[in-house]
């Protein structure tokens, strides 16, 4: 007889741990020793849930990679316990979690799901509990007692998506999240549909390993037209910054003015690791297909190829972290380790 799927629920923080008080309007964090009683609905599911929370729930905005390497941490101390792990936590910064938690958890092969809110629960048109009802229902979903799901995923109405492949798109509308270089994993509508050819699937029985070390000693250089030569200086000849995502237009391209270059050259040999990432919210950097770009080829600039920006910079932190030796850096980061490019 298969065993019903045992869920861990991980809150962190966010809009949808929120409900409001009735007499004063304000928003107070929910309890969630007290899931089954606010959303009785979670009893209809075909798993058992357990819940973990922060001590002090966090807004988004605070996360940073103490945080991450806490949410991997429960995950990595609870993952022979449980089938499969729900993260609640705010959407502002939810696509960065997601992309950083997929470099942590090394050799994943269990359903690890982030999800939020644009609205508390309480609210009277909450997508809360749509959003984390079909989360625990994506994290149960097995056959022959085995994970469908494998990977970090984000759950945002009515899709999962692979975690490393979205970016928030908008602050107000419920569909708040879009992976637009890769396919979504799976569709919550009459049934849930999933899209198994595009699931990620993990090397067979490696043991799960936590990446935790992250160097947060990188930096983001978005290019505009006019973009100042001393702020730009400021930047590539710093002695703090081991490595920069440069946002570039289009394909990959920029300036080709010398002074722009050489800086970038400059700073390569001098040890500083440069990613180039389209600013386009799709598509792909092809570093040598226009003039403007074939420079940057040529100066060892690492094509960031599809990344989407947040998990260049979780990529970023976690090579750095691990201590990846230079003459092998910018292979290893144009190879996908997680799916996180094609």
């Amino acid at each position: 007889m298969i065993k019903q799927p045992h869920i861990l629920l991980i809150y962190t923080g966010g809009t949808i741990g929120m409900v409001k008080d009735i007499d004063t309007g304000a928003l107070k964090a929910f309890d969630f020793n007290s899931l089954l009683t606010k959303i009785p609905e979670l009893r209809l599911l075909d798993c058992s849930i357990e819940t973990i929370s922060f001590e002090e729930p966090i807004d988004s905005s605070n996360m940073c990679p103490k945080y991450w390497g806490d949410i991997a941490t429960i995950i990595g101390d609870n993952y022979l316990d449980f089938d499969g792990f729900v993260v609640l936590h705010g959407s502002d910064t939810m696509s960065y979690t997601a992309s950083a938690l997929s470099f942590m958890l090394e050799n994943l092969a269990k359903p690890v799901i982030l999800t939020g809110s644009q609205l508390p629960i309480g609210d009277l048109r909450t997508d809360a509990k749509e959003n984390l009802i079909t989360s625990i229902q994506m994290a149960s979903l097995q056959i022959e007692g085995k994970p469908v799901i494998r990977e970090v995923g984000l759950y945002f109405e009515y899709k999962l998506y692979r975690g490393n492949r979205t970016t928030k798109i908008n602050a107000e509308h419920f569909e708040a999240f879009e992976s637009l270089n890769y396919p979504h994993l799976a569709e919550s509508g009459v049934h849930l549909k999933v899209n198994k050819e595009h699931l990620w699937k993990p090397k067979p029985n490696k043991k799960l390993i936590l990446r935790t070390r992250m160097d947060t000693h990188i930096g983001v250089l978005k290019l505009f037209p006019g973009i100042s030569r001393p702020i730009c200086e400021a930047i590539l000849t710093s002695k703090l910054i081991k490595g920069l995502i440069i946002e570039t237009y289009g394909s990959g391209n920029a300036t080709t003015e010398a002074w722009f270059v050489k800086l970038l050259a400059d700073a390569i040999t001098n040890g500083l690791h440069i990613v180039n990432v389209t600013q386009c919210a799709g598509g792909r950097v092809n570093m040598g297909q226009y003039e403007t770009s074939s420079q940057l080829k040529l100066i060892g600039v690492i094509s960031g190829s599809d990344i989407t920006t947040e998990a260049a910079i979780a990529k970023l932190m976690y090579l750095l972290g691990e201590n990846i030796p230079r003459n092998n850096f910018k292979t290893i980061f144009e190879t996908s380790l997680r799916g996180e490019m094609s």
